[in-house]
């Protein structure tokens, strides 16, 4: 019985609960425009190499993530931004660095 009584006042509390208004909203105030000279763009890199070195961009979604750098005559290296935030660091390779050890077994003379 109490049982019964305690889901009626539940069901009629519910009722009466879902009849009232929402809330009045208002909407949000514009935000200011951002301080004059102020560009939100991508900041200037340096990077050293030499002007007869030719250079490569690699983006993901429009910004540069690597960069690779080929010498005249030379073995071409890497500069990675692996944190994104400016910080490029150099790699001959662009393996993981995982090197298995290799020996010889059998060399033919």
């Amino acid at each position: 019985m109490r049982r019964c009584i305690a889901a009626v006042l539940l069901l009629v509390a519910a009722g009466a609960f879902a009849q009232q208004p929402p809330p009045q909203l208002e909407p949000l105030p514009e935000p200011p425009p951002p301080p004059p000279g102020v560009q939100p763009a991508e900041p200037a890199v340096r990077i050293p190499v030499q002007k007869e070195d030719k250079v490569e961009e690699i983006r993901q979604g429009g910004r540069v993530v690597m960069l690779k750098v080929t010498p005249p005559g030379g073995k071409p290296y890497y500069l990675v931004d692996t944190t994104g935030n400016g910080n490029w660091m150099r790699r001959d390779s662009l393996d993981d660095g995982t090197r298995p050890p290799m020996w010889p077994i059998h060399t033919f003379d």
